[in-house]
């Protein structure tokens, strides 16, 4: 697999730089005025040969117009500053180093060879990119040319028969230095750069307040995505972009705890205001037409409120049926008593 080609436009089309020099742009147009395509300029900025501002706004980050000037007044540019930024992939690479693609992948694998960055063809095979200004430093130095050369040593052979491959960390640990150079002196931004490559349930733990947890997101930088989200193309990229090593884990765990102790320090996370209701307020008389009493004439009438009688709300017990003799008012052996006679009783003796 071989990587990008890129082709520039000549040191002559470049837009100069003008405007204030105290002034700063943006990305888009610093990589134009420098004559990068985006990944170079992204891969000078991450190795640390733009400098950059922060944006306020949100945006990134901006670059001055003063260090426009600079790169551009540098002996050699802009292809200088080209070559220092040039990323081939394995096929260019073994041309580079003058060995076959197989010994180069093998090298890269036991992780002498460590690669800047990565992108996924259209089979969604990882291709992996590499400096060629690192591999002729690598080629030229005369330690290493045993390992360009001759036989791998006994111990390497049996790393790689064991499946070894050291690109993927090798990788993220590079990519922790891009994000540490670009935080500055932001605390959370430095923060957030070992938590870029933690699992979610790994930040949780170690951060276990929200509001921090949330703050902290706000700055973690992930790769680019590659293929809708839930896609076998973006859980790749996702799980090459996240520790898997215990021992890798653990490191960026105890960097993260170590992080947020001094984040906590010199600027806590914004937290919501607390809700704090107007002590005045209980008191008040509402106004006509409200319909209810203050507060302290509620307490007051329900003192005076006369406890509930529990006889009122007692279920009726059902009497038993009385007697016949009991229920007419006399007992067995007596003449009832005489009834008094009543209206109608009194108008037939009036008419007899």
């Amino acid at each position: 697999m071989s990587g990008t080609t890129i082709t520039h436009e000549s040191a002559s089309a470049l837009q100069p730089a003008s405007g204030n020099p105290g002034a700063s742009v943006g990305r888009s147009r610093a990589a134009s005025e420098l004559g990068l395509k985006r990944r170079e300029f992204e891969l000078a900025v991450g190795l640390g040969h733009i400098r950059t501002l922060a944006d306020d706004g949100g945006g990134g980050c901006r670059v001055e117009r003063a260090e426009i000037e600079r790169l551009r007044a540098r002996e050699g540019f802009p292809q200088a500053l080209r070559d220092r930024v040039e990323a081939v992939g394995t096929r260019q690479a073994a041309e580079i180093m003058r060995m076959t693609t197989v010994r180069f992948t093998r090298l890269a694998r036991l992780g002498l060879l460590v690669p800047v960055a990565f992108y996924l063809n259209r089979y969604r095979a990882v291709v992996w990119l590499y400096l060629a200004d690192e591999l002729r430093q690598f080629a030229a130095d005369e330690k290493n040319t045993s390992l360009l050369t001759r036989p791998l040593a006994e111990t390497l052979r049996d790393q790689l028969d064991a499946g070894v491959d050291l690109r993927p960390r090798n990788w993220r640990g590079r990519h922790l230095g891009f994000l540490l150079r670009q935080a500055a002196d932001d605390p959370w931004a430095q923060a957030a750069a070992p938590a870029s490559l933690l699992d979610p349930l790994q930040i949780s733990e170690i951060v276990p307040d929200p509001y921090e947890r949330a703050h902290l997101n706000r700055h973690r930088t992930r790769p680019q995505p590659h293929g809708a989200p839930g896609s076998p193309a973006a859980d790749l990229v996702e799980h090459l972009s996240t520790a898997q090593d215990a021992d890798e884990i653990a490191w960026l765990r105890a960097d993260l705890a170590q992080s947020m102790r001094e984040a906590r320090a010199q600027r806590p996370a914004p937290r919501p205001a607390p809700h704090h209701a107007d002590p005045a307020s209980r008191h008040l008389v509402p106004g006509p037409g409200s319909g209810r009493r203050p507060l302290g004439d509620r307490r007051r009438a329900a003192d005076r409120r006369p406890a509930l009688d529990s006889r009122r709300h007692a279920p009726e017990r059902r009497r038993p049926p009385e007697p016949a003799g009991k229920r007419s008012g006399h007992h067995p052996g007596q003449r009832p008593a005489r009834r008094s006679p009543g209206l109608l009783g009194r108008l037939f003796r009036r008419g007899a």
